[in-house]
């Protein structure tokens, strides 16, 4: 029996019609993919510790996840304009389980503002 990976276990539970924190709590509870979770974060080079909110509320499979969350943090620490504080929030966003619901409510907005 070959692994699944940790995308097609998300994707599975989507099909059955789980989003958002709905689909937090299915993938919590599936051994498989909390397995395969815990195998990668082994793996991964932790240059920094997560609170227990990120750790709650993003995915962090991958070291890109981890790079990415580092530069966000590094970003949020400088002073930025208002643009840059909503782009580095809506990077934030898509380290999420469900990252395509903020990102529609970020389009609304700029179609709203532009359209």
């Amino acid at each position: 029996m070959t692994k699944k990976s940790l995308q097609e276990i998300e994707d599975y539970y989507k099909k059955q019609g789980y989003v958002g924190e709905n689909l937090r709590k299915e993938i919590i509870k599936d051994k498989e993919y909390q397995m395969l979770v815990k195998e990668r974060q082994k793996q991964l080079t932790k240059r920094f510790s997560l609170t227990k909110t990120e750790k709650r509320k993003y995915v962090m499979s991958t070291n890109q996840d981890y790079e990415i969350l580092r530069k966000v943090k590094q970003l949020e620490k400088l002073k930025l304009t208002k643009q840059e504080e909503s782009l580095v929030e809506l990077i934030r966003t898509q380290l999420e389980y469900d990252w395509r619901k903020p990102l529609i409510v970020y389009l609304n907005k700029l179609i709203k503002k532009y359209g």
